[in-house]
């Protein structure tokens, strides 16, 4: 996982929610902001996927890791994911 690359899409996310802020502070288009939101949601669950990837390659797919090492970072990966997809 680049450092650089998921830098680069937490500034797309930063960028997208001060466009969102922007538009909600003038006359607000219920489409403009609904655009905004799923760009939004588009760029978290794109660095969220990203991050997972690298996490479970890295860690859950290295070598040295015990049986009892790797059901727990599966457990510790489930439980973002139950939080994130609530």
């Amino acid at each position: 996982m680049s450092k650089k690359k998921l830098l680069s899409r937490v500034r797309r996310i930063k960028g997208q929610s001060i466009a969102l802020e922007n538009v909600l502070e003038g006359e607000p288009d219920c489409m403009a902001v609904l655009q905004q939101v799923a760009a939004i949601k588009g760029a978290v669950n794109g660095l969220m996927k990203e991050v997972l990837e690298g996490h479970l390659r890295e860690h859950l797919g290295a070598e040295n890791l015990s049986q009892e090492e790797r059901a727990e970072e599966v457990e510790q990966v489930i439980s973002v994911l139950k939080s994130y997809l609530k």
